[in-house]
């Protein structure tokens, strides 16, 4: 591969505001079990996949990494409640690699620190090398040493610039030898990828390689990407997440305020999330605006465009009759491909595209409904739809300016109804923003500073027990720090089976892969923004969260979302086998008939119960 370009200024010492030297100070706690010199590690039950009907594909595709046991990390004062835990006392020196391959979310430095700090409190001959460049760096074996003196300015700073990014994805062949080739010419013990679902994907696949390959470098993710769609059994939210939203929802409030003074105009936001709206629904439910449209929403109802522009049209007729001619409208990212007909028009382009159709004759060659539909949109929507999709296959979704198509279609719609008669209020006037890249060079939130700085931590953890293909993980973070509990999963256990058909006479096609994780429709933060959202739409109870804060009354809020849920699966994986051992030291040879018969009444009734909930048939996975 050839040699990337780069830019001198990588971990260069950084000119901090008083602000930022204030941070910089500040030194993140960990949980008593990560405390200390000694790696306490209890191992659990072999993890297996919640895609039941999937699990036989992941298996199989990785027969190395697949169905490893859970890990959990334990204090001190574990030692005597779990006698069979694995002590590790003795730590060799070693050499670590750490590579950021997602797009840049708040707390990312932190993550370098921890695992710095890990390293150097259990040998200080150990070494941490970050590549600059993102994975282009990694494939070209450009580096750094992380230090003290160049972490000094990066401590509790946002932006990812102490090392850079470039392309994010080890995931050819030729990627994965050069990835390969790196870690056996630097000697690594571990190689450590900072990124969300398809990072992770990435390096569950290079895990296995390596393993398959007998090259014993060790491969750690961790759960970074502002989106927050890295969600399941074993991970509560992503690193950024929080960050983002505070930032974003500030920036809306002081937009509701406006509107709420000016009182003429509605306002359109479109907000980063790609294909999940977590940010959109943790945003409304911290600045109460008065309508957000979910992308999970509309692919549930199957709602076109012109149901969207009704539904608006609808919301500001009924302001309009109580006097109210101002409002704020929240918009995902990801918006244009939830709605069926423009979702199928984006497939229809990107397989022009992938049959090397130029653009200037893609709309020449659409199906006549693909076509008619094209020619109804506005000329820039238009423009931004042919855009080369992104590596994943994806519309360059940041490019597509939604906001601005609704804001259109809902003027439009409004001038209608006031010539019909059937609206009397004033004139629709809509401002719209992307909210995109304002918020994910943000400082990052206290509790993205101290998650990634544990999330560090988590990694000496695991690449002391010896683990590879395993993912950091945190957990019980709506509590204190002090009750945070710290393991680690394998990435195949996270994986599903992505099945999709193009074309009428396709087969079905399956490839591992975590999954982005949609808002769930039947949990509790949704449940919030429904019981909530005739309110929103009518009263204008707009709520400012006010600027980030690292002391006072701010400095200890968590998301919404996060803290409604009851997400403690690590918590309920040791419930579950308390009550079995309980069982069996009730049931044993010599105990009454009684106590037999209840027992395994019981025990077959929840056996059944269980097999049903975990056929493929029952309706897919486990929900958190």
């Amino acid at each position: 591969m050839g040699s990337v370009a780069m830019d001198s200024d990588y971990g260069a010492p950084r000119e901090l505001s008083a602000l930022q030297k204030a941070r910089a100070l500040y030194q993140p706690e960990l949980p008593p079990c990560l405390q200390g010199t000694t790696v306490r590690v209890e191992y659990g039950d072999a993890a297996i996949a919640a895609d039941v009907a999937g699990a036989h594909v992941i298996s199989q595709a990785f027969p190395h990494t697949y169905g490893q046991p859970l890990a959990h990390f334990l204090s001190k004062t574990a030692k005597a409640n779990v006698p069979d835990a694995t002590i590790i006392t003795e730590h060799p020196v070693v050499r670590v690699g750490i590579v950021f391959s997602g797009r840049q979310s708040p707390g990312g430095h932190n993550v370098i620190w921890g695992l710095y700090d890990a390293i150097k409190a259990h040998s200080s001959n150990s070494k941490l090398i970050g590549f600059l460049g993102g994975t282009d760096g990694l494939f070209a074996q450009k580096t750094m040493e992380i230090t003290e003196e160049a972490l000094s300015s990066y401590k509790n700073q946002g932006g990812y610039d102490m090392l850079g990014r470039t392309r994010d994805q080890i995931r050819t062949t030729e990627q994965v030898k050069a990835a390969m080739a790196t870690c056996q010419a630097l000697k690594l013990d571990a190689l450590v990828i900072i990124g969300g679902v398809t990072s992770n994907t990435d390096a569950a696949q290079l895990a296995e390689t390596l393993a398959e390959l007998k090259c014993p470098t060790k491969v750690v993710g961790v759960p970074v990407t502002l989106n927050g769609d890295l969600r399941n059994q074993f991970v509560e939210t992503t690193l950024g997440f929080d960050t983002i939203c505070k930032v974003n929802s500030q920036l809306i409030s002081n937009v509701c305020t406006d509107a709420l003074s000016a009182e003429k105009y509605y306002y359109f936001i479109r907000l980063m999330g790609r294909k999940a709206s977590h940010v959109a629904l943790e945003c409304a439910l911290q600045s109460h605006p008065n309508m957000v449209i979910l992308g999970e929403e509309v692919s549930m109802s199957k709602l076109t465009i012109f149901d969207i522009t009704k539904q608006i049209c609808d919301a500001v007729q009924a302001r309009a009759e109580k006097d109210k001619y101002h409002g704020v409208v929240l918009i995902p990212e990801g918006l244009v491909e939830s709605i069926p007909e423009l979702y199928a028009l984006l497939q229809e382009i990107h397989g022009l595209h992938n049959k090397g159709v130029s653009i200037e004759n893609i709309s020449s060659s659409l199906s006549p409904w693909a076509s008619a539909l094209f020619e109804f949109l506005p000329p820039f929507i238009r423009k931004q739809l042919l855009l080369h999709p992104e590596s994943d296959d994806s519309a360059q979704l940041s490019q597509i300016e939604t906001e601005k198509l609704l804001a259109q279609l809902v003027e439009t719609e409004m001038n209608k109804r006031f010539k019909e008669g059937t609206y009397k209020g004033r004139k629709f006037n809509a401002i719209c923003h992307f909210f995109g890249y304002q918020a994910r060079g943000a400082l990052p939130s206290k509790f993205d500073c101290d998650y990634a700085y544990v999330l560090g931590h988590v990694c000496y953890h695991i690449l002391a027990a010896g683990l590879n293909g395993y993912m950091a993980t945190v957990t019980n973070l709506k509590s204190p720090v002090n009750k945070w509990k710290c393991g680690a999963a394998p990435i195949t256990s996270m994986m599903t089976v992505k099945r999709w058909s193009r074309g009428p006479a396709a087969s079905q096609i399956g490839k591992p892969a975590v999954p982005m994780a949609s808002v769930d429709l039947k949990g509790k933060a949704y449940e919030l923004l429904r019981q909530n959202s005739s309110s929103f739409l009518m009263e204008d109870i707009y709520r400012n969260p006010g600027p980030l804060q690292f002391e006072g009354p701010g400095a200890e809020t968590k998301p919404i979302s996060l803290c409604v849920e009851d997400q403690d699966y690590m918590g309920r994986i040791k419930q579950l086998q308390e009550y079995l051992e309980k069982v069996k030291s009730i049931v044993k040879p010599g105990c009454s008939q009684d106590v037999l018969k209840a027992a395994v009444s019981a025990m077959a009734s929840v056996t059944e119960m269980l097999a049903i909930m975990s056929s493929p048939s029952f309706g897919g996975q486990a929900t958190i």
